[in-house]
Order: C-alpha cells, then sequence, then structure tokens
C-alpha cells in the first residue's frame, strides 16, 4: 500500500480518500503558477488540497476556494487545509466548476487547475478515479469556457496538460479568445519527448508569449537544477 500522507516542508496532505494521489504534475503547477498580485484564488479540482495550499505558501494574502466534485476528495482536503498554518485563507466547497460559476462570484485574479484527461482512452473500471482522469464531467472546452466567465479582465488560467494537447489548447484558446502568456513544455528526461506542458492564459492581449522548456531529470532518480529550484520550498 502507498503511503496514505505526503509531507512537504510547510505542510502535509493526506490523500488515501483521493481518486488521486500527490503527483509530480500537482507540485508542477503548484510550484510554477505566478501568484505575485493575485488576490482571489480559484483551484479546481482540488483533489487532497495540495495546489491550494502551496498556492497559500506562495502568496502572503490571497484568499483561496478550493472546489472538487468528489465528496470523499473535498472532505479529504478540507481536513488537510484545517491541519495548516494557512487554514484561514483556504475555502474547500464540494462544488462542480459549472456549479461554482453559476454562484456569480466576484472576478477571479487566477485559477489553477491540474484538470482530467485522457478523454479519448477507455475508462477505467474504477468511477471515481474515472471522474479525475477523464473528461467525464469537466471538458477542456468547459474549463475555459467557464473560467472565462469567473475571470477578471486581467486574470490568469494556469494549467497543466498532456504534450499532445497542446494542439487542442491552441484551438480551444482561440475560440474562447484567450492570449497565450506563458508555456513551459516537460521533460522528463533530456533525452525523451516532452510528457506535459504548463500554460497560463489570459484574456487581456498580450505582445510576446514567454515560451521554455523545464527538464525534471538529468538521468534517472537524478533531478536537474532547474527542477530541484523551482520545488526547493515545497520537497524535503
Amino acid at each position: 500500500m502507498s503511503n496514505p500522507y505526503f509531507r512537504f516542508k510547510q505542510f502535509t496532505v493526506f490523500h488515501d480518500k483521493c481518486a488521486m494521489k500527490v503527483g509530480t504534475d500537482g507540485v508542477l503547477l503548484g510550484a510554477w503558477s505566478r501568484v505575485e498580485g493575485m488576490q482571489r484564488i480559484l483551484d479546481v479540482g482540488t483533489g487532497c488540497g495540495l495546489i491550494a495550499l502551496m498556492m497559500a505558501q506562495r502568496s502572503s494574502d490571497a484568499k483561496i476556494t478550493a472546489i472538487d466534485i468528489d465528496i470523499s476528495s473535498a472532505e479529504q482536503a478540507k481536513e488537510n487545509v484545517m491541519n495548516s498554518s494557512f487554514c484561514g485563507r483556504i475555502e474547500v466547497k464540494t462544488l462542480s466548476l459549472q456549479q461554482y460559476a453559476a454562484t456569480k462570484p466576484a472576478a477571479l485574479d487566477l485559477i489553477v487547475s491540474n484538470p482530467p484527461f485522457f478523454s479519448d482512452s477507455i475508462l477505467p473500471p474504477d468511477q471515481r478515479r474515472s471522474g479525475a482522469r477523464h473528461s467525464v464531467t469537466l471538458t477542456l472546452d468547459n474549463l475555459l469556457h467557464l473560467s472565462a466567465s469567473c475571470l477578471a479582465t486581467d486574470g490568469v488560467l494556469s494549467i497543466i496538460l498532456p504534450y499532445d494537447k497542446m494542439e487542442d489548447l491552441e484551438r480551444l484558446r482561440v475560440t474562447h479568445n484567450y492570449y497565450l502568456k506563458r508555456q513551459t513544455s516537460v521533460y522528463p528526461l533530456p533525452d525523451r519527448e516532452p510528457k506535459r506542458f504548463l500554460a497560463e492564459l489570459t484574456l487581456t492581449p498580450v505582445d510576446m508569449p514567454e515560451i521554455t522548456s523545464l527538464t525534471i531529470e538529468s538521468s534517472r532518480h537524478c533531478y536537474t537544477g532547474e527542477f530541484t529550484h523551482l520545488v526547493k520550498d515545497f520537497y524535503l
């Protein structure tokens, strides 16, 4: 059995009740997304609350709402938040993004999401895991459309996706009138193809998007300096 919790420098997250466990994708997104000046942040599909807690650690006064449609995941996120020093600035709700948007919330500065993916693959038998890993409750199209209705004019949507979804995101970005602000291709090893990419989208025109790459390991189990620097405030 895998460890039921994951200890970071300033908080611990239990994830044994969650459909999806703590993984590199969530840590990457939480460390990579820019939070300077962000006062109102929404974490969509929070799972165990990892990214919401990372956002709170990195921002001194931001108010963060974390939502998840899965009841068990949301309950565990609440427990993790309450057991952290950031509990006064994070609110966890059992909601879908559709339900959240319908409440007509105040405009958000940042929406961050490690969204469901693998929409074209065969669903596994565990339906909770299916909901977390497949676009069965929130498609990428839905995510962009609903986020646009919740963001401030200069707000940012920050996401991580499989690399083969880059063309899909580009098409949907144009459809929903977003501009690419930043994009980082993530390579597992120097001699491998990229597996993920991180992207920041905004509704405000961008003259020159920032395009970079990141390699996680220089060789098996040997992390690169750039990855270590990115996550140094979190990993023990």
